[in-house]
C-alpha cells in the first residue's frame, strides 16, 4: 500500500533527492519549502517521471506557527501523513558572539523546534494507522561539539539524540525511525552557512543523490542511524575513541573560514 510522505525543505539538495527516492516507490507526496516556484517545478517533474501525485505546501519553517499551519491544512484536505521526513535546517558559520543571535535563533526555530512539533504533531496518527514512521536528517556534526558552527553542531546534536530515544520509545510497533547522518555534502548548504568566506581546509563531499538513497534505504530497511560514506564513518568512530579535548580541537581547525 503506497504511503503519503511529508518533505521539508523539498526543493533542493538532500530534500529533493530524497523526494526522488520516495517517488520512484509511487508513494504521494507533501514538498515543503519556501520556494513556491522551486517546489511547483520539483513537483511537476516528479508528477511527470513517477506518476504520483505530489502535493506543494510552501511554508517557512522559522515562523512558529507553521508547523500548526502545515498540519491544520492538510488534515482539513483528508491528508494523512504516514511518513514525515524533517529535512528542513541550515547553519551559520563563525563565532558564536560574533553572529547575529537572531540569525541563531532562527536556526533553533528550523532545525530543532519544527522538527519536533512537526513529529510531535503527526506522530499520533502514525501509531494508530500502525504505519509509516519518521526520517530525520541528522549531520555526523551531531556527534562531536563544533567550534566555529556552535549552535549548529548543537542542533543536530539534538536530532541525533532524539531520533535515537524516539525510535527505542517505539521499538517493537510498526513504525520505523531513523536519523540520517550526512557529512560534507554537494549542496547549497555552505553558501548559506560561510556566505563569501572559504573554509581552508577541503574534503571529499558526497553528492546529495547518494546521501538521499544511502538515507532512503536505510529508512526502508529500519535502521536507526545512518552515516554513510566511509569517511563520514571513519569520523564517528574516532569520535568514539579518542580524548575528548581532541575532536573539537580538529572541528575548530576544520570550520576556519577566510575572506
Amino acid at each position: 500500500m503506497k504511503e503519503t510522505v511529508l518533505i521539508t525543505g523539498a526543493s533542493s539538495g538532500i530534500g529533493l533527492e530524497l523526494a526522488k527516492c520516495f517517488a520512484a516507490d509511487g508513494d504521494r507526496l507533501v514538498l515543503v519549502a519556501r520556494n513556491r516556484d522551486a517546489l511547483e517545478n520539483v513537483a511537476g517533474e516528479l508528477r511527470r517521471e513517477n506518476k504520483i501525485e505530489a502535493v506543494v505546501f510552501p511554508a517557512d519553517l522559522s515562523l512558529a506557527e507553521t508547523p500548526q499551519k502545515i498540519f491544520e491544512t492538510l488534515s482539513a484536505q483528508n491528508i494523512s501523513v504516514d511518513v514525515l521526513v524533517n529535512n528542513a535546517g541550515f547553519g551559520a558559520s563563525g563565532a558564536f558572539a560574533g553572529l547575529s543571535l537572531a540569525w541563531q535563533l532562527e536556526m533553533l526555530q528550523v532545525n530543532i523546534a519544527a522538527l519536533t512539533e512537526l513529529t510531535g504533531l503527526f506522530l499520533p496518527g502514525m501509531i494508530r494507522s500502525k504505519r509509516g514512521g519518521i526520517l530525520n536528517v541528522g549531520s555526523v556534526a551531531g556527534f562531536v561539539p563544533g567550534p566555529g558552527m556552535t549552535v549548529y553542531y548543537a542542533t543536530k546534536a539534538f536530532v541525533l539524540s532524539f531520533t535515537e530515544a524516539l525510535a527505542e520509545e517505539l521499538a517493537g510497533t510498526a513504525l520505523t525511525v531513523s536519523v540520517l547522518c550526512p557529512g560534507p555534502t554537494e549542496s547549497n548548504f555552505g553558501n548559506v552557512a560561510r556566505g563569501k568566506k572559504i573554509r581552508p581546509v577541503k574534503t571529499l563531499k558526497m553528492s546529495a543523490e547518494a546521501v538521499a538513497e544511502f538515507g532512503h534505504r536505510a529508512f526502508r530497511n529500519g535502521k536507526v542511524t545512518a552515516v554513510p560514506g566511509l569517511q563520514n564513518k571513519l569520523f564517528v568512530f574516532l569520535n568514539r575513541i579518542l580524548p575528548r579535548p581532541l575532536p573539537r580541537k580538529m572541528v575548530k581547525f576544520y570550520n576556519r573560514t577566510a575572506d
